[in-house]
């Protein structure tokens, strides 16, 4: 069954959420543990494990944790083989089962993310070396396939370049709602963003897709950011409070700090998160073993109880 849509409005939560602009208590105590929690480095998000596929349990509990505090987790195993096991394995060890299965993914639900001249793929820029800007997974998926959580696991690394930057999307809301709450409310408009519909040979192949860029799940109470960069083949709504807040938003992610984590997936190392910001920069592969990630989407949220 898939989870229904993320609803905008704050008055429509019915769970207890510290996102609600309505709420300055619940903003502030959460605010403060947020702040007190958050990992200080890069270096205290990863997590040694000898083998994701069959976590121990503390490094199934140091994984969790990390997920609670900063919504992401980075592991590091010494299994470097193209093993497709390994992301589907760790994801259902954290209650991740539904897999997005877009049409670019394999049968099996998980992508191959590697250069493509496939005239398919490679007309998408993750199947090329070209560099992504900051984004979250699925933008252009309607609500009732939001991508609330995945893994990206490398096999195999460019010979120069690949390079991610991430950002949790609770800091990123945190950022604009110091900065000002009316930034978040423009960004909290159902209509903020629209995907244009996408048209292939055959006609519509994905319809337009309008939605907000911060959303709040009216069951759980958990913040949902739906986010891109591009330029092109994306619409802002013309509200000039909405295009205040998308510079706000540009500014943030433009500008080095703390904040937003730089890291070059080794084979072997991976990702675990709830749909963080992300990027990636421009590279060159090895001609001998060209770049290759396994990218696994999950409509479910990490279950970081544990």
């Amino acid at each position: 069954m898939v989870a229904g849509p993320m609803l905008s409005a704050p008055d429509r939560v019915g769970a207890r959420s510290p996102f609600r602009l309505d709420d300055e208590r619940a903003w502030r105590d959460w605010r403060a543990r947020k702040l007190e929690r958050y990992p200080a480095s890069l270096a205290d998000l990863v997590v040694e494990v000898a083998d994701p596929r069959a976590l121990a349990p503390a490094e199934q509990a140091a994984i969790a944790e990390r997920c609670r505090c900063a919504n992401m987790a980075i592991y590091a195993s010494p299994h470097q083989g193209a093993d497709k096991d390994i992301p589907r394995a760790l994801a259902a060890q954290f209650g991740l089962a539904r897999l997005d299965r877009n049409w670019l993914a394999d049968d099996d639900g998980i992508s191959r993310v590697t250069v493509s001249g496939d005239a398919g793929r490679g007309d998408f820029i993750p199947y090329t070396n070209r560099p992504i800007r900051w984004h979250t997974d699925g933008y252009y998926n309607p609500p009732e396939r939001t991508i609330r959580a995945m893994v990206l696991h490398c096999v195999a690394k460019a010979a120069e370049g690949g390079e991610n930057a991430l950002m949790d999307p609770e800091i990123a809301y945190l950022r604009l709602r110091d900065e000002d709450p009316a930034l978040v409310r423009a960004l909290m408009r159902p209509d903020a963003m629209t995907i244009p519909e996408r048209t292939d040979d055959d006609g519509v192949a994905r319809p337009a897709q309008a939605g907000p860029v911060f959303s709040v799940d009216p069951a759980t109470g958990h913040l949902h950011m739906r986010y891109t960069a591009r330029t092109r083949s994306i619409e802002w709504h013309a509200d000039p409070d909405v295009r205040a807040a998308v510079a706000a938003l540009e500014r943030l992610l433009a500008t080095p700090s703390h904040w937003i984590h730089r890291l070059t997936l080794e084979p072997g190392m991976g990702i675990l998160c709830n749909n963080v910001l992300h990027d990636r920069s421009a590279f060159t592969d090895d001609a001998d073993r060209p770049r290759l990630i396994f990218r696994a989407r999950y409509h479910d949220r990490i279950d970081a109880s544990g």
